[in-house]
């Protein structure tokens, strides 16, 4: 009913978890939502009940597939929690294209280049202009000059997943949620689509077994000899580590934040 993806999300996910108590794994596709934030919020809400949680979207057309020129796909996120024993949870959550267009729109506010082969110019060539996108170029999916053909099939696996499966709409007619895009004209479906799964770890083997397994899983990879300087890291070390220090330190604003928070407090009479 063309809801809030903040709120759509979380009530998928404990629909598949309860199809997933019941037999085992459950998954459920959705149409005619929104954009529902973090990708790996939906899919750790599994991680209490022993459970495997997946979540993916799909996203505004702002990605060319490899050798295109024109943007069809989203940055499309996939995400997976994987509960453990004594050790943190493992969870990955990544963009399927090299960056998310957040760091894009970072690089704006800040006026700096971004790293190239994260998107090209119009006519296909790599570009570290941060508003190339904004003017007719497009993210690349992840994987580079050599292996984009990967980021491209895991962003397709996503949209076929989460809108054609459910009957949202998808490829270059997603509804777009940044400010430049048009809404498209023809819709082939409703909204925004999303997947979910919940796989029951009991279902495949004692939870308890899996979770000393994957306490020596995560051990045996953090601990592998790395380069110098340098440290192997689980999905899921870099937030945990984040979010621990926001929490001592805050959230820093850039001032051109800080000025439109500024500017839209004043239009609704909020001080900030």
């Amino acid at each position: 009913d063309g809801g809030l993806g903040l709120v759509v999300g979380p009530k998928a996910m404990r629909i598949a978890m309860k199809k997933a108590e019941q037999v085992g794994t459950g998954w459920v596709s959705v149409k005619n939502s929104n954009h529902f934030g973090i990708a790996g919020y939906h899919a750790m809400l599994a991680l209490a009940q022993d459970m495997i949680g997946v979540a993916m979207t799909n996203a505004s057309p702002l990605v060319a597939p490899t050798h295109s020129l024109e943007r069809l796909l989203g940055t499309n996120p996939i995400a997976v929690a994987v509960p453990a024993g004594e050790q943190p949870d493992f969870v990955l959550d990544m963009a399927t294209t090299t960056a998310a267009n957040g760091k894009l729109e970072i690089a704006q506010r800040k006026n700096i280049p971004i790293p190239e082969g994260w998107a090209q110019d119009a006519a296909g060539h790599p570009s570290t202009d941060p508003n190339i996108v904004k003017n007719g170029g497009a993210l690349q999916p992840l994987g580079g000059a050599t292996g984009s053909h990967k980021g491209y099939g895991l962003g397709a696996v996503v949209d076929i997943f989460s809108a054609v499966l459910s009957g949202a709409n998808y490829g270059p007619w997603v509804p777009p949620f940044v400010a430049f895009l048009q809404p498209p004209a023809d819709p082939v479906g409703q909204g925004l689509g999303h997947f979910f799964g919940a796989m029951r770890v009991d279902a495949f083997r004692p939870a308890d077994e899996f979770k000393a397994h994957m306490d020596n899983w995560i051990t045996t990879f953090r601990q592998a000899k790395a380069v110098e300087g340098k440290q192997v890291l689980i999905p899921g070390d870099p937030e945990r580590a984040m979010a621990a220090h926001r929490l001592l330190e805050g959230l820093p604003l850039l001032d051109a934040v800080v000025q439109d928070l500024t500017t839209t407090g004043a239009k609704f009479g909020v001080k900030i």
